[in-house]
């Protein structure tokens, strides 16, 4: 018995029509999304010149084939690179990711939407750059504000309700379909040209989460987002060609998304395309750590403080209990070896180990020099996860958004310290009053590991009032940004 599948090409899926309408007609009013984005762009790059400092990224940037220069190209911050789109995009977006310091959102799915900015920021430097050539004018760095918007806004609206991870796919798809939405408007594409580009998103291969996980974790999670970034420049250039794209890629049986990467359930919907992403997401500022563990840091560093006021040191400590919420467990609750720095930031009890031994927690941390001390071993075996129900429910309520972590030291006399409980990170929504001062900070020290002090104070005079970074011409901000 067989049956004959229609050969009529059908309308495009509903997903990609909401994405592109979104992309192309709605009008940014939110204050609060404007300005969460300026201060976003400033940690992103921060986040991006201080991997500058790290060999295991920097030997993976510049062009393809060494020495390419490609004239009207993008600048890559930090550097002396000047790239074609694509490459620019991988660049600037391992850069930004490498060191897991970059905003993040935190749903069903979980991602850090800031990894856009790799391919926005390419696409806007190149196109600038070129427009320049022919006697025309840049982008504003508004137009870079506003691409970054709508990129939170589509990763993080998919994000809601839809876990890929649980189908064993990494969030960087994420990344991938939103990039190529952003950059396609920035190109110029059609209404049809950018539904063939998100469909060629979705029809493309998408990473596996292997990468993350115990026992594979490995450097490729930082780059990762690099790489479907510049796979979007790559796609929304494809579609401004004029080829084709594939109208039911989510739905069609058997070959579809659904069927056959997403175990045949349709995504489903929490709201629709705003500012919302944008206003509510969580900067990475006190920790280079994986979003899930940041209050459990910050409680580990008070602790820290308490046994010193007590004439005791991580020594002295019997057990550790963290009281944490579902996916932490899912996802950095980690025993056994571990065998590199990104093995390392995505265990949350070396993330608490370090800061109870040193009183502190920073990316050289997770180096093999300062992994290779014993105590850290000793106490990760001492440190033990237990879900609380209630600390999941609050994670996914969208009122909340809480990343609760709740930590009770025990003793070798028997001292039990009173149970620190930390619900919201210093980069929480809910704390961006006290937040934004330590992420303007950061930004400083960030710029001060790469450029002399002249240029430090040129960017800083442009990049740190708001109205004056809005209306700088992109060409000339990647100018300051090179060397």
């Amino acid at each position: 018995m067989s049956s004959t599948i229609s050969n009529e090409r059908p309308q495009p899926d509903q997903v990609l029509v909401a994405i592109v309408d979104y992309v192309l007609n709605y009008k940014i009013a939110s204050k609060t999304a404007w300005n969460t984005a300026f201060y976003c762009f400033l940690d992103t790059i921060g986040c991006g010149l201080e991997a500058l400092t790290y060999p295991a990224c920097t030997k993976l940037l510049g062009p393809v084939v060494p020495g390419t220069i490609v004239p009207n190209g993008a600048k890559v911050p930090g550097t002396n690179y000047q790239l074609d789109p694509i490459q620019a995009a991988f660049n600037i977006g391992t850069l930004v990711r490498w060191l897991d310091f970059n905003d993040t959102w935190l749903a069903a799915e979980w991602g850090h939407p800031s990894d856009n900015l790799g391919g926005i920021l390419a696409t806007a430097d190149w196109l600038s750059r070129t427009q320049i050539a022919k006697g025309g004018k840049s982008l504003k760095t508004k137009q870079v504000l506003e691409a970054m918007i709508m990129a939170h806004e589509i990763q993080g609206v998919l994000a809601l309700e839809n876990s890929f991870n649980k189908v064993g796919l990494d969030h960087v798809i994420l990344v991938k379909v939103a990039s190529t939405a952003v950059v396609g408007k920035l190109l110029g594409l059609s209404r049809e040209e950018l539904l063939n580009a998100i469909s060629l998103a979705f029809v493309d291969g998408q990473a596996l989460r292997t990468y993350r996980h115990s026992p594979n974790t490995g450097s490729r999670k930082s780059w990762a987002a690099g790489d479907a970034t510049s796979r979007a420049v790559r796609l929304a250039l494809i579609a401004k060609t004029g080829e084709m794209g594939y109208p039911s890629v989510l739905t069609a049986p058997i070959w579809g998304f659904y069927d056959v990467s997403f175990k045949g359930n349709p995504f489903k919907f929490q709201r629709d395309y705003g500012s919302y992403v944008m206003e509510n997401i969580l900067f990475k500022i006190s920790f280079p750590a994986e979003f899930h563990a940041q209050t459990a840091a910050e409680a580990a560093m008070q602790l820290h403080q308490q046994l010193k006021q007590f004439g005791k040191n991580s020594d002295d400590i019997e057990r550790v209990t963290i009281r944490t919420h579902e996916a932490a467990i899912r996802i950095i609750d980690k025993k056994g070896p571990l065998h590199n720095p990104a093995d390392r930031d995505h265990c949350i009890q070396y993330m608490v180990a370090v800061p109870l031994i040193f009183g502190r927690l920073t990316a050289e941390d997770y180096e093999n020099h300062i992994a290779q001390d014993p105590r850290i071993d000793s106490l990760r075996d001492k440190i033990f996860c237990v879900e609380d129900p209630q600390f999941t429910v609050d994670y996914h309520d969208p009122q909340k958004r809480a990343i609760s972590n709740a930590l009770t030291v025990v003793l070798k006399d028997g001292t039990v310290l009173p149970e620190l409980v930390v619900e919201y990170p210093i980069g929480h929504p809910r704390r961006r009053e006290e937040g934004i001062p330590k992420l303007i900070e950061k930004y400083k020290t960030n710029l001060a590991r790469v450029f002399a002090e002249k240029q430090q104070k040129q960017l800083l005079e442009v990049t740190l009032d708001y109205d004056t970074f809005i209306d700088l011409d992109v060409a000339e901000l990647m100018d300051l940004l090179a060397r």
